[in-house]
């Protein structure tokens, strides 16, 4: 369930904090109004996943004897994220995820390794694997000072609680909304339903969320009522027409107030 920590302000910012620019980030669809409440997507929003997740996949199929293969790791991407979009449509269990994944792509390859000791292996070497992006805590800090701020994640809950200890994200959160342990996963109105529910004085003129994913979070931001901020910092799509930023320095002036 979502949890609320003490609202200690972290330390004053210092000159490497970024500053909010107008008029960076493509500003479309969102509405003019002060925003004070901050709904954050966590795995390549906050943290670089694909850095962590090249790490604790090679790692973990080393230990199993399996040499280090960018094709392999591709094909594992692709096969994760069509499990994960049929995961928000509801069309598979979280268990089923973690293993089919690694049953797939053993099939595939010829792999003779167990798909369920993989996994397990897998999940103990994601929890210590982090990777912050540049300037986020910055980035938080600046946010917290403007508001409350908050996590909707559809993580794993193990990794997500190590990943705000080893990334020292915690002081800057007001709340942290893990799917797993609500029982209901991003975009889903039961998710969706939970975090508004448990955040005090929940008005959707004053939110606005950031993430990285059209299919999870913008959706969930949607059922929400909430503005949507899409970040990709690997670059905007083209067929995109929101709200964008490829930065945080750019995320900032579409997150706060607005004139």
């Amino acid at each position: 369930m979502g949890w609320a920590i003490p609202r200690s302000r972290p330390a004053k910012r210092n000159d490497a904090s970024p500053r909010v620019k107008r008029g960076e980030g493509r500003e479309r669809g969102i509405q003019t109004l002060m925003k004070d409440i901050f709904l954050l997507d966590m795995d390549d929003t906050l943290l670089d996943f694909p850095k962590a997740e090249r790490a604790a996949l090679f790692k973990t199929l080393a230990s199993f004897g399996i040499a280090q293969d960018e094709t392999l790791l591709a094909r594992y991407h692709e096969i994760n994220d069509t499990l994960w979009k049929a995961l928000e449509r509801g069309e598979i269990g979280r268990e089923e995820l973690k293993v089919r994944r690694f049953a797939r792509l053993f099939a595939e390859f010829a792999l003779p390794a167990d798909p369920a000791a993989v996994s397990a292996a897998y999940f103990s070497e994601m929890e210590e694997c982090c990777f912050p992006f540049e300037g986020v805590h910055s980035f938080l800090e600046t946010l917290k000072t403007a508001g409350r701020v908050y996590i909707c994640t559809n993580g794993g809950k193990k990794i997500q609680r190590r990943h705000i200890e080893l990334a020292g994200f915690a002081p800057y959160f007001d709340g942290v909304f893990i799917s797993e342990e609500i029982g209901a996963d991003k975009p889903s109105a039961a998710f969706a339903g939970y975090v508004t529910a448990h955040i005090e004085g929940y008005a959707p003129a004053r939110a606005v969320y950031l993430g990285d994913s059209l299919t999870s979070d913008k959706k969930c931001a949607e059922v929400m009522g909430a503005d949507f901020v899409l970040f990709a910092p690997r670059g905007i799509p083209a067929e995109y027409q929101g709200a964008a930023a490829t930065s945080f320095g750019e995320a900032l002036p579409l997150m706060l107030s607005r004139t």
